[in-house]
């Protein structure tokens, strides 16, 4: 994996070795940031956006986000096996500073508490196998932690049919091999 675009262009991003994390392959995440930077059926702009990274594995979404000049990542992350690796991943950027990583368990009820900021974009990579994304993003609906006119990007298996808390609304979906990609919108 590498970094694709950006102050960071080109540098590696160091893989798992384990099976259970399943990082964003590049292609996806090329698909991804082509779409926040040219639909118009977004608002937000990464440059200078707060985003959060949910389930950030290795980190590779959010470290492309610091790569094309986000203000600030918070990685929320609590799987031992891929956190020595998220943190050494960001290492290797060196002097960057406006990311923070929080070692805690997404479902734990009260995370999103203790965020001190609103997001523009919320990435979620949960494991295919999770059936919990509902209880997620009742979280950020309930702790208001999306900025208005951000977006919440999802990435699941393409055949998994998620139904959607009744705040939030789909402003497009794609699919890419066995991935598709949702992007959301709160509609409060």
């Amino acid at each position: 994996m590498r970094i694709i675009s950006g102050s960071f262009k080109g540098k590696k991003i160091s893989d798992p070795k384990d099976i259970k994390t399943r990082p964003l392959k590049d292609l996806t995440k090329e698909s991804i940031f082509n779409i926040i930077k040219h639909s118009n059926k977004l608002k937000v702009n990464l440059s200078n956006s707060n985003v959060l990274d949910l389930f950030s594995g290795v980190g590779s979404f959010g470290i492309e986000c610091l790569s094309r000049d986000a203000k600030k990542v918070v990685f929320v992350e609590n799987y031992s096996g891929v956190l020595p690796i998220l943190k050494k991943n960001l290492k290797n950027l060196q002097s960057i500073e406006n990311y923070m990583i929080i070692e805690k368990d997404i479902y734990n009820s009260d995370i999103f508490l203790k965020l001190e900021d609103k997001f523009d974009i919320i990435f979620l990579d949960p494991p295919y196998r999770n059936k919990n994304l509902d209880k997620v993003l009742i979280d950020i609906d309930e702790q208001k932690i999306l900025k208005k006119n951000g977006i919440i990007i999802v990435h699941r298996h393409k055949n998994e049919q998620n139904s959607l808390p009744k705040n939030f609304e789909i402003i497009d979906e794609k699919k890419y091999g066995i991935s598709k990609i949702i992007f959301l919108t709160n509609l409060n």
